[in-house]
């Protein structure tokens, strides 16, 4: 086997290569994995093919297996999926998913690796980091899920949506879908959720989702709240300014503004779960085949740095985008 591999790596703002990646040795109790798929993360990957981590985030920003430092050149991503091929013997010829930057061949440690779940597609699969996610923003807003709770998710992109498909397993909860584009109603439906545009909410929602990203989104998520409400925030804005309406009814109504994310399991969860055990409920709570209508396209691996400029424009089209290796992934 070859001790090279090819991987993505982010080189100036706006502009990556594939570039000769060596590979570490294969040491006891490790794994060799030939990669069939991968994810593009639409928010996170922007934020870093612009340059636009903050200073100050470099190092809570690095993912793991990243080389390189930000702002460039950095060798960047977390969803790859594959079979093993050399190493721990009880993992040969298992599927599974590393939390690892886009490249064709991988070597590390196998407590590093998750198999994949059996009914589970390895093309599903690659949505497993963007679904624990959307799994601990449920763990952190658990206080508000109480049943009969009226919930929105604003931002029908694919955080949104998966946040969206946790909830409806709710049969507790009255939750609506909201985004500004009327053709993510579809999706909803498939759910059985109901669908409205932001601007169409009023304030009797127990608690709202933000994923979109926008400061008209977060005014619409806290605008939607009734009294002593909360909104889980789970855009990620790099070094941008974001605007927060905290005038008006914000403090009078008692309105709290939560965030969450990734980096610590939810405060309700951390004494008795592990990332990694978090990360493996993600990738079980993937065995739903409505899921694959989040995938709107896919690239291959020797296209994704030309790719990359349309993909990750502000509004391109679509929802998740996977990255596929010439290896059967679906």
């Amino acid at each position: 086997m070859t001790d090279t591999a090819r991987a993505l790596w982010y080189t100036a703002p706006r502009a990556a290569e594939l570039r000769p990646n060596p590979l570490p040795p294969l040491h006891a109790g490790w794994v060799e994995v030939e990669t069939c798929a991968s994810a593009l993360s639409r928010g996170t990957e922007r934020l870093v093919w612009e340059g636009r981590v903050p200073s100050g985030e470099h190092s809570r920003m690095r993912a793991p297996f990243q080389q390189g430092d930000f702002p460039f050149p950095v060798k960047y991503g977390y969803a790859a999926v594959g079979r093993v091929v050399a190493g721990d013997a009880r993992l040969i010829g298992r599927t599974v998913f590393a939390l690892h930057p886009h490249q064709d061949r991988i070597r590390l440690p196998a407590s590093s690796v998750l198999p994949v779940p059996e009914g589970v597609p390895p093309g599903r699969a690659v949505l497993a980091a963007n679904m624990e996610t959307a799994l601990n923003a449920i763990w952190d807003a658990a206080p508000a899920l109480a049943p009969g709770a009226r919930v929105a998710v604003i931002g029908m992109g694919l955080l949104g949506l998966l946040v969206m498909a946790l909830l409806s397993r709710r049969e507790d909860l009255e939750v609506t879908a909201c985004d500004i584009l009327p053709e993510r109603e579809a999706l909803a439906a498939e759910f059985g959720v109901k669908f409205r545009n932001p601007g169409e909410l009023v304030p009797d929602h127990d608690l709202v989702f933000h994923t979109s990203a926008t400061a008209a989104g977060l005014a619409a998520g806290l605008g939607a709240l009734r009294f002593e409400g909360t909104l889980i925030e789970l855009s990620w804005y790099g070094d941008a300014a974001v605007p927060a309406p905290l005038g008006g009814a914000f403090h009078s109504q008692r309105l709290t503004i939560r965030s969450s994310q990734v980096g610590h399991v939810a405060p309700t969860r951390r004494v008795r779960v592990t990332h990694r055990e978090r990360l493996s409920r993600a990738l079980a709570l993937l065995d739903d085949p409505r899921v694959d209508a989040f995938v709107t396209g896919e690239v291959t691996f020797e296209a994704l740095p030309g790719a990359l400029a349309g993909l990750l424009a502000p509004g391109a089209a679509g929802i998740a985008t996977r990255v596929a290796y010439g290896r059967e992934a679906v």
